[in-house]
């Protein structure tokens, strides 16, 4: 199984950055490799040479995909809807599978984003598991150096992982 995590913001020095290298960090340990795509800086308004190393390296190789969410207006944000508008669905998204963990520092933790998402997954083929763990309050969870340091999300973080790479 391929692995790639989804940072799916292009805002600098994310907390979604931050929990996402969380989750590659828990994969690690459990002996599963991956690869973090972070979003930031990358032009993929419109398909170009750009998104299509990104679709070589990060998507067409995944078997399955993590997706961080930040909440952006009560969804997700358009860079990602962009990512995957202009990437060749087919081969970057048909047939794969997908988590979703929404994270906000309000205190729904992008529940309403994650639904958005799984309809548009649904719509491209990709089968979403079923649990989907919202994050609120994310800049409360993470320590000084950035870190997830609250011990019951790491905790749910793992039992979801876990659950995850069964499905």
């Amino acid at each position: 199984m391929e692995y790639t995590i989804i940072s799916a913001t292009n805002r600098k020095d994310s907390n979604t950055l931050k929990i996402a290298r969380a989750y590659q960090d828990i994969l690690k340990d459990k002996g599963i490799e991956s690869q973090l795509l972070n979003l930031e800086g990358l032009n993929v308004l419109d398909r170009n040479p750009e998104l299509e190393k990104v679709e070589k390296k990060y998507l067409i190789p995944a078997s399955k995909f993590i997706f961080i969410l930040p909440e952006y207006n009560g969804s997700y944000p358009g860079i990602l809807k962009a990512l995957m508008d202009n990437s060749d669905i087919r081969s970057a998204w048909w047939g794969k599978k997908a988590l979703l963990t929404g994270v906000s520092v309000g205190r729904a933790g992008n529940l309403r984003g994650m639904e958005h998402l799984t309809g548009v997954l649904h719509y491209l083929k990709v089968s979403v598991h079923h649990n989907k763990l919202p994050i609120s309050v994310v800049d409360k969870l993470l320590d000084q150096q950035g870190h997830l340091s609250d011990e019951p999300t790491v905790m749910a973080v793992k039992k979801q992982l876990e659950e995850f790479i069964s499905f």
